[in-house]
């Protein structure tokens, strides 16, 4: 037998779970400030994907639609023709590969040392510590300029080889912030001392412990670094002379700005070349095929992206 005690709990019970849970309703102000902020982010983002689209459509639409202004949205009169003709064009693949190579190898070298940098600086037991954090700062406020850093590399014999790109761009200082932040927040002193009771000696530590657990920097720096370098020409137009060398954005650039492809060396190119706006079709497609990989790798490693702006916003 249920009491009648008994039975009023369970009706008050349940009256209390059906019961919608209180909401706190936004005031007029918030609700204007919601609008407001909402269209202003609507139209800021339609800014900002038109000109993407556009040139993803034009890449797509007949040259002469493009030359005479009727690509709006969509693509006009869809070809490839844009595409087929780039990859006959040999410098793209090319520097393609290059551009792979400084990316994969430079982003290698860049998170390694910059580890090698930062782990020991967020020590606090580290001897000079300060000495040299100071040396790095220095370093990152002012430079010796372009000319003395021309005649470093050329010096040490890097001039017009792949090193040029790689070695002098070893480290960012400020990706060594980052990281010393991390590695200060993340791995306490508790942890060293208990990892030392236990016979683990600086290395191991770092190899076994600190790495592993380290992820999301590793993620962060391999972003900045892989981007910057996938991105970057002007250090190849400095140090780099051989063509074979050059990267996949100074191909772009010499077709964007210097106009240097040369048509009547692509196969069935002359038909094409006749046609008005085809040079302009050729940026298009080019400047598509130059960012695909970005756009590919970018959405893998965006929540460790902002996470590694969360971490530089806070130093100590």
């Amino acid at each position: 037998m249920v009491s009648a005690e008994e039975e009023v709990s369970a009706k008050a019970l349940a009256a209390r779970v059906r019961r919608p849970r209180n909401r706190i309703r936004d005031t007029g102000a918030d609700l204007v400030f919601t609008i407001v902020n909402t269209t202003l982010l609507i139209v800021v983002f339609l800014l900002v994907l038109y000109p993407l689209v556009w040139v993803v459509s034009a890449s797509f639409s007949d040259p002469i639609a493009v030359g005479s202004g009727r690509v709006v949205l969509l693509p006009v009169d869809f070809t490839v023709k844009a595409y087929k003709t780039i990859f006959q064009y040999s410098r793209v693949w090319s520097g393609y590969m290059n551009s792979i190579f400084y990316a994969v190898v430079g982003t290698l070298v860049n998170v390694g040392m910059t580890i090698l940098a930062a782990y020991p600086l967020s020590r606090r037991d580290l001897y000079g510590k300060n000495f040299i954090m100071g040396l790095f700062v220095f370093s990152m406020m002012f430079s010796g300029g372009l000319i003395p850093f021309f005649l470093i590399v050329n010096k040490l014999g890097m001039y017009d080889t792949r090193w040029a790109i790689i070695i002098p761009q070893a480290l960012s200082i400020w990706n060594m912030l980052i990281a010393i932040t991390f590695f200060r927040t993340s791995f306490p002193p508790e942890l060293l001392e208990a990892a030392q009771l236990d016979g683990c000696n600086d290395i191991q530590y770092l190899t076994k412990i600190v790495l592993p657990l380290s992820g999301p920097i590793i993620a962060v720096l391999a972003l900045f670094y892989a981007v910057g370098h996938w991105n970057q020409y002007f250090t190849a137009l400095i140090f780099l002379a051989s063509k074979d060398l050059f990267p996949l954005q100074l191909v772009l650039r010499d077709i964007l700005i210097a106009n240097t492809i040369d048509l009547n060396l692509l196969e069935d190119a002359k038909t094409m070349a006749a046609k008005a706006g085809m040079r302009d079709l050729l940026k298009f497609a080019l400047i598509v095929v130059s960012s695909v990989p970005v756009l590919l790798i970018y959405p893998f490693v965006q929540k460790y992206f902002v996470k590694g702006l969360m971490i530089g916003s806070v130093k100590g």
